[in-house]
């Protein structure tokens, strides 16, 4: 198999679900389509991973480990952090990009 042809498996941690739900759930509030379109693009990018998780950049912060996450921007306002192991892809958090990152889980 080449290694283009390489497809991840991919977990997200409950955590980082749990947050993807409370995006969904204040969105909602606002306008119930804008909530399911916003988890369609979530769930594509999540599944996008499977193929070439490598393709994005590196999410580098001082609290964290050097080089072990990387990130995938979703609709200019949402950030899907997640680190590679292996042939996994665990997502460990969604982020909102308006908010200050010091308070996130990771």
């Amino acid at each position: 198999m080449d290694n283009i042809d390489k497809e991840y498996h991919v977990y997200i941690d409950p955590s980082a679900n749990d947050r993807m739900a409370d995006h969904m759930e204040f969105l909602a509030r606002a306008s119930e389509n804008a909530a399911n379109r916003l988890l369609d693009d979530f769930m594509a990018n999540i599944r996008s991973l499977k193929k070439m998780p490598f393709r994005n950049p590196v999410y580098n912060r001082p609290y964290l480990p050097a080089d072990k996450y990387r990130f995938l921007a979703v609709n200019k306002r949402y950030r899907i952090v997640y680190q590679i192991d292996g042939d996994t892809v665990f997502v460990d958090d969604i982020q909102d990009f308006r908010q200050n990152d010091d308070k996130n889980i990771i």
